[in-house]
């Protein structure tokens, strides 16, 4: 998620309920999050690399009563609202932008558009295993929310684990994925040892999923520690962030830009998530 640096959302927190709303930049250099309701494409076991995952072969266990607040980074109304995204908030150790507008690939892939459609498709997965699911957005059409609203609404729900969805915009030289895990800032401290587990799942069933490698630009085995992210500093609950690649490097774009691909890294994120939670 770098790139374009966007925002306030003023018009975004009035969806922060129950499945809504969510904003946050990201990591290295885009932030934050137009496409419409996905359609859920069937991922072709082996293509592209990686293991099938147990969703694909219906025998991953149940997620009954388990609460989860998956958060799709920026939104599709962000760059033409830059006075409400750029509105500073407060994230507990400092001042950031309420949002941001994301990166995108070189062919026009928006990094919005992505993270809807695989949030939406993890979301039916999970939802699919007796998970009560909630998305920090209603939509990929509005403004925001803020990254703070976005951490609000699993505080609120005392959500059992969290993750916030994003493809990088680093030098195209860059390639593979990472995990943003939190830094304790003091009013997050006792949720930092469960999200540390948290992203180590997320991680491990990423890469044998989707095949994608670590990250060669950030981070130490794909996982990255950060305390400016609003998402994280201003969480309760166990919560990463994740960049699923990077979106200006053409190999890494063609996977995130493959509907049958996101969809294989939906399956492969619930499975991170049946780690950690079962």
């Amino acid at each position: 998620m770098r790139i374009h640096r966007g925002g306030p959302a003023v018009a975004g927190i009035a969806l922060c309920l129950g499945a809504l709303v969510a904003c946050n930049g990201s990591s290295g250099t885009s932030g934050g999050e137009a496409a419409g309701p996905p359609t859920a494409g069937a991922a072709s076991p082996g293509a592209q690399g990686g293991k099938s995952p147990a969703s694909a072969r219906g025998d991953a266990e149940s997620l009954d009563g388990k609460v989860i607040v998956i958060d799709p980074g920026h939104n599709g109304g962000n760059a033409d609202h830059p006075s409400e995204i750029n509105r500073q908030v407060k994230i507990g150790n400092g001042s950031k932008a309420c949002d941001t507008t994301g990166t995108e690939t070189k062919a026009g892939y928006t990094e919005h558009a992505f993270t809807w459609d695989v949030s939406k498709r993890l979301a039916a997965i999970l939802k699919s295993r007796g998970a009560k699911v909630s998305l920090t957005r209603k939509d990929d059409k509005g403004v925001g929310p803020c990254v703070t609203e976005r951490a609000a609404l699993g505080n609120r729900l005392k959500a059992d684990a969290a993750l916030s969805i994003h493809a990088d915009g680093a030098s195209a030289s860059g390639h593979g994925f990472h995990i943003i895990e939190p830094l304790s800032i003091g009013r997050n401290a006792e949720m930092v040892s469960d999200s540390a587990e948290l992203g180590e799942a997320l991680r491990n069933a990423y890469h044998e999923g989707t095949g994608i490698p670590y990250s060669n630009y950030l981070g130490k085995k794909a996982i990255d520690r950060r305390d400016d992210l609003g998402g994280l500093n201003m969480s309760t609950v166990p919560k990463v962030f994740i960049e699923c690649g990077n979106m200006q490097n053409q190999g890494d774009a063609d996977k995130l830009s493959s509907a049958s691909f996101r969809q294989r890294i939906a399956e492969s994120l619930a499975e991170g998530f049946q780690t950690y939670l079962g």
